[in-house]
């Protein structure tokens, strides 16, 4: 029983009712707006007014409700339409899309509804003109055009879903519609072409909700759009047995596209073969004519070359012999080139070594005569300096001579040895006659210093000028 399930309409619809439950999660998870507690306003979500703060869900439109008592103001998002009536007042205060307005508890009501486009997913179980089993899956998108209209024939009084009523009974229609359109037709027309089922749908629906073109303006909504995205047979064994016919075409004619691919697969081979097997024949029967002919040519080239060598090394030895009596010939005349230059190149060392030596001997007495004159100069000096020692002697006067012994006596007394003992023996008067006499006697001593010293100071005798040395 469970090999009989259509495991393709599980998923599908698994996977729907996860989408579903995704969808509607989402909606519940939207976050408030971030306010204090203490300062937040109390909330409605659509309806009819005034009730208590709710939690956010569905379709809920986030309606700001500020003030107190009857002096309240309802502050709308700028996505959701508001109607807006007043006890004692025929026609609503405030119409339209995104209005904020004083509110009064005690005689005001007012209705929002979201403005944005609703999505309504559709899965109509239907029954096709071979009385099977299909699942059309699709979806509608519609939108609010008059909201005028549209608050006067549609309920929006669901707290947390506005939209949700309205939305049930166009998925209500939709189903209807569609199961209509494929009761007349067959499976087949289902399954390969879904362009009629949508133009019926949509049709029907904007029948309903746009009118026919008269007075009457419909529910005063807008069909956005109506998609068929798939539809799947319900029953396993005809879903089997309906792509058994194209399996089996499918089959043959991949079953005959791979033999006739074999067959010329083959043939190709063949000729491929016997046309390799032409060639290879034909290619050897050229390579032995060609390897023929290139062995002769070979041969007489091996010929023409020995014989061309023969030739040439014949020419090379004449060549060599001339070339080895000229060579022999040439040195003989170099040896006795040689032999000369030899000689011309020992009488030119000779002659430059006589030059050298003549030159050596006459720098030698280049250098004894600067010698000679430099001390021929120096004596010239030394005898100058002499002459000139002699004149200052002969001119000291003996006055002149006292007056520098005298300056020389302290210098002269300085150098004298030290006396051991003085013994003095005074004959005479008084200590001045003794000091004179001491005095006296030094001068006494002195003098005959003096001339004992005189022979010393006496000029030399006068030096003859050496004749000076040739040059």
């Amino acid at each position: 029983m469970n090999s009989m399930r259509n495991e393709y309409l599980d998923q599908v619809q698994e996977q729907q009712q996860r989408l579903e439950v995704d969808l509607k999660a989402r909606k519940m998870n939207v976050p408030m707006t971030n306010m204090p507690q203490q300062a937040a306003a109390p909330r409605r979500r659509g309806g009819f007014a005034p009730t208590p703060p709710e939690s956010p869900g569905g379709n809920a439109v986030d309606v700001r409700i500020t003030g107190f008592w009857r002096w309240r103001t309802v502050i709308v998002p700028p996505n959701a339409y508001v109607i807006h009536t007043r006890r004692g007042h025929d026609k609503p205060l405030h119409l339209g899309l995104g209005v904020s307005f004083r509110f009064n508890p005690a005689t005001d009501s007012f209705l929002v509804v979201p403005g944005a486009m609703q999505t309504i997913l559709i899965n109509a179980h239907s029954i096709c003109r071979e009385l099977q089993g299909l699942l059309v899956q699709g979806y509608v998108q519609w939108i609010i055009e008059d909201f005028a209209t549209a608050y006067k024939k549609l309920d929006f009084t669901d707290a947390e879903d506005p939209m949700r009523v309205v939305n049930v009974q166009l998925r209500e229609q939709a189903e209807a519609a569609i199961k209509d359109k494929v009761a007349t037709m067959s499976i087949d027309a289902v399954l390969s072409d879904k362009q009629p089922i949508i133009e019926e749908l949509t049709a029907r629906l904007r029948q309903v909700a746009e009118g026919g073109g008269g007075s009457d303006k419909g529910l005063g909504l807008r069909i956005v759009t109506v998609q068929i995205k798939e539809a799947v047979v319900s029953s396993a064994r005809l879903w089997e047995s309906l792509q058994k016919p194209f399996r089996a075409e499918r089959e043959r004619v991949a079953r005959l596209a791979t033999l006739e691919t074999e067959e010329a697969i083959s043939r190709r081979e063949l000729q491929v073969e016997q046309e390799r097997s032409r060639s290879r024949l034909e290619t050897e029967s050229e390579l032995s004519v060609l390897r023929s002919q290139k062995e002769a040519e070979s041969y007489d080239r091996e010929q023409a070359e020995r014989l061309r060598r023969q030739h040439r090394e014949e020419e090379d030895a004449r060549k060599l012999a001339v070339e080895r009596q000229q060579s022999t010939l040439q040195y003989a005349e170099l040896e006795k080139a040689r032999l000369a230059v030899e000689a011309e190149l020992a009488q030119r060392k000779h002659e430059v070594e006589a030059a050298q030596r003549k030159r050596d001997a006459q720098a030698s007495i280049s250098v004894l005569d600067t010698e000679r004159e430099a001390a021929n100069r120096q004596a010239r000096v030394e005898l100058e300096l002499l002459e000139a020692r002699q004149r200052v002697l002969n001119e000291l006067s003996p006055a002149n001579l006292q007056a520098r012994l005298v300056e020389l006596l302290p210098t002269i007394a300085e150098k004298l040895p030290q006396p051991q003992e003085l013994r003095s023996i005074s004959i005479g008067a008084g200590a001045g006659a003794q000091e004179g006499q001491a005095l006296t006697t030094l001068v006494a001593q002195m003098m005959a210093l003096v001339k004992a010293l005189r022979p010393e100071l006496e000029p030399p005798p006068a030096v003859t000028r050496p004749p000076e040395p040739p040059r």
